[in-house]
């Protein structure tokens, strides 16, 4: 950890670790499907040569509780022995949609299950690094919540049921955190959810007030974390951590109808999204994702970053941007190619770098760390600003 923000650099690299079943019954696996689970060393090492020296990577509850209580670390271990080789930070994900098939995840016994096993990862972890370590104990509860309660788009593949599903997995959320402070009281924990905006159809106010409560709804899960919102589930401002923002350019759209696309004139700015968010919690930000496919990569990273700066202007204290996925990966639905990453796969998950993301992602970092010589130059507070690179 640097002197000037939370984490080592200011850019990230996060890698895709989906674990959840489909509507057809399938697990998905992304670390293995990408390969990154045999070549966790390589990946770690290519990100260090760019500049990388934070990360979000993640756990796969379903492999690792092979029966209740029964904990085989052996598809975690070396990703983990590979991190502190590479003097790497990772922010572990202990729940990327996924679970152990023999757990309801309507039932209490979930929750319990999940903080046992987020306590016995903590106190793994501590005693294999003495870094501080960083835990997103689920992440996207929102969209989980959303996605699988109210869409059926994945398992539960629930519908009309996603405040309940919202509420179960921020249940769990908590009980999580708290074992892991009682295992590790030095970790820390970020959170992870969408950032979004929400436009009303038409003028007429009924519509106005639609896409208002909407747009409000993404705050809900973060809101019962701090206790704000139905402290019955045992919130507290403590339990907030890190408040990470997802975004991508189709995060905003219009309620009932289509994406709102970037550059159109109701495209809403990414910093005053931003802002918003500072001025509902004050706690320190980060883009915990975003990207863009293809060839837009470059011009994506250039559009965030300018916007990142712009709120940073505004004083809103950003900890750092995660370029997700960092990795190449097979779409969930149709295993297609996704060309994201500043790391491509090719054949036999041979890897190789998009240079044209890596040479946006070089100019960017060069901005980022001569305003944070600026800043400390004329004694500003740090705003969030960690090195760009070693």
């Amino acid at each position: 950890m640097t002197d000037n923000g939370v984490f080592r650099s200011f850019f990230l690299g996060g890698f895709e670790c989906s674990t959840q079943r489909r509507r057809d019954g399938r697990r998905l696996d992304l670390l293995e499907a990408t390969g990154h689970d045999r070549l966790a060393a390589d990946d770690y090492r290519l990100l260090h040569d760019h500049g990388i020296r934070t990360m979000r990577d993640g756990l796969r509850w379903h492999r690792i509780e092979t029966a209740p209580g029964r904990y085989d670390w052996s598809s975690f271990l070396p990703m983990l022995q590979a991190a502190r080789a590479q003097r790497m930070q990772v922010i572990w994900d202990l729940c990327h949609y996924g679970w152990p098939d023999d757990l309801d995840i309507w039932s209490p016994s979930f929750v319990d299950r999940f903080a046992r096993f987020a306590g016995a990862v903590a106190r793994l972890v501590r005693e294999e690094s003495d870094d501080v370590p960083f835990y997103c104990p689920i992440n996207e509860i929102s969209f989980w919540a959303w996605a699988a309660g109210d869409a059926g788009k994945f398992a539960p593949a629930a519908h009309g049921r996603g405040g309940e599903l919202k509420r179960q997995l921020v249940r769990a959320a908590i009980a999580a955190i708290e074992a892991i402070a009682a295992a590790d009281p030095r970790a820390r924990i970020a959170h992870a959810d969408p950032l979004i905006n929400v436009l009303p159809a038409s003028d007429r106010r009924r519509d106005r007030e639609a896409a208002a409560g909407y747009h409000l709804a993404q705050y809900e899960a973060r809101d019962m974390l701090a206790g704000r919102l139905a402290p019955e589930l045992g919130g507290a401002p403590d339990h907030l951590g890190l408040v990470g923002v997802n975004f991508y350019s189709d995060n905003q759209w219009v309620l009932g109808g289509p994406t709102v696309e970037f550059g159109n004139p109701r495209y809403r700015p990414l910093s005053d999204l931003l802002i918003e968010v500072w001025r509902r919690y004050e706690r320190p930000i980060f883009l915990a994702e975003t990207g863009a496919e293809g060839s837009a990569r470059p011009a994506w990273l250039f559009y965030v970053c300018s916007e990142v700066r712009a709120a940073m202007a505004a004083g809103v204290p950003i900890e750092g941007i995660c370029l997700y996925p960092v990795l190449d990966y097979p779409g969930w639905e149709n295993e297609r190619h996704c060309d994201v990453g500043l790391l491509c796969r090719g054949q036999n998950d041979a890897r190789r770098v998009c240079a044209p993301l890596a040479e946006e992602l070089r100019r960017q970092q060069a901005i980022f760390a001569q305003l944070a010589a600026e800043r400390t130059a004329l004694g500003s507070p740090r705003l969030g600003l960690a090195a760009a690179a070693d």
